[in-house]
């Protein structure tokens, strides 16, 4: 394990809202610094899961940076489309990341597989893979998952990526509608984070 607290830190994305998250999550004294500081691009993700893919990331921005770096690897899991889009959800919007191109592919799978889709809970799971990787070579790795359902509609103009057609268990709103606090208090981040936060 890491054997002192780390207070210094690269956040291994170059997404401005995983960033902006990632950040309220940190401790405030922490001195933190983005891919974009060092023109990092990302590596090729080509693992068969998410922390794999998590600790390519990591690995690769620790290694470029000489610094210790928090990466995550994340996306959505919709049981009737068999997990997809899972790792691929960021690959869903095509080259340019587009959320809107790639949400609009989710319903579009939905109506192949039921016609009635809208009509139904359509039971779905974001999960977060946080990788933390030195240059002393220890990694540390912690997972985080909320249930949930996909949205008929899209809502909200908050967050990021999927988050407009995600209603978490429990709530009637979108993340896409919640305030940003709100969301980080209780999403799959917040709770990857939380069992390494002792690290910081």
């Amino acid at each position: 394990m890491l054997k002192k607290k780390i207070i210094k830190l690269l956040v291994g994305t170059n997404n401005k809202g995983k960033l902006r998250e990632i950040r309220s999550l940190l401790p405030k004294n922490l001195e933190i610094y983005s891919t974009s500081d060092f023109k990092i691009k990302s590596p090729i993700e080509n693992g068969k899961t998410f922390e794999e893919n998590s600790l390519i990331k990591a690995r690769y921005f620790s290694k470029k940076s000489k610094m210790t770096c928090l990466s995550d690897d994340s996306g959505l899991q919709i049981d009737i489309l068999g997990g997809d889009p899972g790792i691929h959800s960021a690959r869903w919007g095509g080259k340019k990341g587009d959320f809107i191109k790639a949400i609009n592919r989710v319903f579009k799978e939905l109506d192949k597989k039921n016609k009635n889709w809208k009509t139904e809970k359509i039971t779905a799971r974001f999960v977060c893979a946080l990788t933390l990787y030195g240059p002393n070579q220890k990694k540390i790795n912690s997972i985080g998952k909320i249930e949930g359902h996909i949205s008929p509609f899209v809502k909200g103009k908050n967050g990021f990526g999927y988050d407009p057609i995600f209603i978490p268990k429990g709530k009637k709103i979108t993340f896409g509608e919640m305030k940003p606090m709100q969301k980080y208090k209780i999403d799959h981040r917040f709770k990857a984070f939380k069992k390494i936060k002792k690290f910081f």
